[in-house]
């Protein structure tokens, strides 16, 4: 295992970067009456993620951190609703909702980790 020396090098933060990016690039197929609605909520949910884990990861305290994951967690939760939202209105098809889906979970496992670990130092 690589040495975390800045918040790019925590795997998580990676994952959720690209999930942010595929993100983006399947809400380009959002209807326009969407663009200030639901679009916008999507990508402010899939943003925030890796943002709160980087903030965290910058706090001088361990309280801060879990607080920033915890945070990131929550927001990660609300892109997953948003997703199946986008899909029950048929804005997703269901290879974009799976694959979009499952990359969140797979962040959603990995941060519920790493806060438990960090939970057990304090």
């Amino acid at each position: 295992m690589a040495e975390v020396k800045t918040f790019r090098d925590l795997q998580i933060w990676q994952k959720s970067m690209a999930l942010v990016t595929a993100i983006y690039q399947t809400t380009l197929n959002f209807p326009n009456s969407e663009q200030f609605s639901l679009t916008s909520q999507i990508r402010r949910s899939a943003v925030s993620v890796p943002s709160n884990i980087a903030e965290g990861f910058g706090r001088q305290s361990l309280g801060d951190y879990l607080r920033f994951l915890q945070i990131a967690f929550g927001s990660l939760f609300e892109l997953q609703t948003q997703i199946e939202i986008a899909a029950n209105l048929n804005y997703l098809q269901k290879a974009e909702f799976d694959s979009l889906y499952s990359q969140s979970r797979e962040i959603e496992r990995m941060m519920s980790s790493l806060i438990q670990k960090l939970k057990l130092k304090k």
